[in-house]
């Protein structure tokens, strides 16, 4: 059940720690108007006193214009004053200083969610999350060799940003401007062209600090963000798929372009070890989410790192799937929800979640004959409700669209996903975590 209040009444919600500072203020005051009474002694106290009207009703009058005038004035005074403050740490927000207060300390509550993905799926997922709780941590894969992403790994010898940079933006508070500005991408014939100025911005701090972790933690504190982003693996390696035929393909940008189907996922080097902070994080969350994003370029690369799957299947929180809406060419063609779980459950165990999300609505039809010229399709939703892995089947409208790249895509729409997830799960059940 969500709790709305009006405004200016934000102030008395139970948790907000402001009537707490008021209560102590109108104390202090209290205080201070003996002691200033001691220091002007009785009698100058008492002329004061006698300078008043003699009728009880004139004295009532004035002395409780003076009582409303003071609370006015302490109010308005300590209005401006956290207008000013709010207006020098988030310059630009034109939202009232009681919601922006309102909301942080409810997001402040919220449970732990650990999303791991990557590409659009877990952007799209923590842009709508960001709204429900400030307690995220979004693991992102580091294996990405194709666009600007690829060609900074070979130039410098740094880990992909780019799927980094698109999850430090979807958390970011001030997300639309920001976006702007940082995915801006260099235009002309030179070395720039093409590259994102987030990707470049993450590749300098990176040199800058010593470290792309260090250089996450600094973007992240420039932007604002709520909640942390963290890389899978600080290992840099590459994925290698065996496809139907026997061969042997090394590179996410190969493997996604080539039609035929994927056998098996595995990375190039061996014994890659996971950000220490993930393991940590994963074990002490409330709700871990798995998806939506590229079945075998996304999803299954972060399990592939020693340890992630181990943990996530040993940690006590409530786990969820997130089903993806559309097939992917050259990776998951013609698989239903069924075949998803069939290849995602030989990398971590799917018992060991709780439930999954699916989506049960169907994309514009405009849309779908653009997929269709690219052999893409809705996701068949295959899965029993009584099915073999003990999974709670939740199935809701998901549906949005997106510009990408000039074209209308089908997407999960943030806000209806992250809705369905509050409303669906036990850890948000367990925090008043929705303004």
């Amino acid at each position: 059940m969500k709790l709305r209040l009006p405004g200016g009444l934000r102030w008395l919600y139970p948790g907000m720690q402001i009537k707490r500072w008021v209560l102590l203020s109108l104390a202090s005051m209290g205080v201070f108007v003996l002691g200033l009474l001691e220091v002007i002694g009785a009698e100058r106290v008492r002329r004061l006193y006698e300078l008043l009207p003699k009728s009880p009703t004139a004295r009532g009058v004035i002395v409780s214009l003076a009582m409303i005038l003071g609370i006015f004035g302490f109010g308005l005074g300590l209005n401006r004053l956290v207008r000013s403050i709010a207006r020098g740490v988030a310059p630009g927000r034109r939202e009232k200083p009681s919601d922006m207060i309102f909301r942080t300390r409810l997001l402040e509550r919220g449970p732990r969610v650990v999303a791991l993905g990557g590409g659009t799926g877990l952007s799209t997922l923590l842009r709508g999350l960001k709204e429900k709780t400030a307690n995220i941590t979004a693991v992102v894969t580091v294996m990405d060799d194709g666009g600007s992403s690829g060609r900074l790994r070979a130039e410098l010898d740094v880990l992909p940003p780019g799927d980094v940079r698109n999850c430090i933006l979807a958390l970011a508070a001030d997300e639309e401007r920001m976006a702007e500005l940082l995915q801006h991408r260099f235009r002309g014939g030179g070395e720039l062209a093409g590259h994102s100025l987030g990707n470049l911005l993450l590749v300098g701090l990176e040199q800058a600090t010593g470290g792309f972790d260090r250089a996450i933690e600094a973007m992240s504190q420039v932007l604002a963000i709520r909640g942390e982003v963290l890389p899978a693996t600080l290992t840099k390696t590459h994925l290698v798929a065996r496809m139907e035929d026997g061969e042997r393909l090394e590179g996410e940008s190969r493997i996604s372009a080539d039609p035929r189907r994927i056998e098996e996922i595995a990375l190039a080097a061996e014994n890659v070890k996971p950000y220490e902070k993930v393991l940590e994080a994963i074990s002490r969350a409330d709700l871990i989410l798995l998806g939506p994003g590229s079945l075998f370029t996304s999803i299954i690369p972060n399990l592939l790192v020693d340890g992630i799957s181990d943990e996530i299947e040993k940690a006590p929180a409530e786990k969820m799937l997130v089903a993806n809406l559309m097939t992917q060419p050259g990776e998951t063609d013609g698989f239903t929800l069924c075949d998803h779980l069939r290849v995602l459950d030989q990398y971590i165990s799917v018992r060991s979640f709780d439930s999954i999300l699916v989506n049960d609505a169907l994309p514009p039809k405009e849309i779908l004959a653009g997929y269709q010229e690219e052999r893409a399709a809705p996701v068949e939703d295959d899965i029993r409700d009584d099915n073999e892995y003990g999974l709670t089947v939740i199935r809701a409208d998901l549906i949005g669209t997106a510009q990408l790249e000039g074209k209308l895509t089908v997407k999960h729409d943030p806000k209806k996903l992250a809705r369905a997830i509050v409303e669906n799960s036990r850890a948000f059940s367990h925090h008043q975590a929705s303004p």
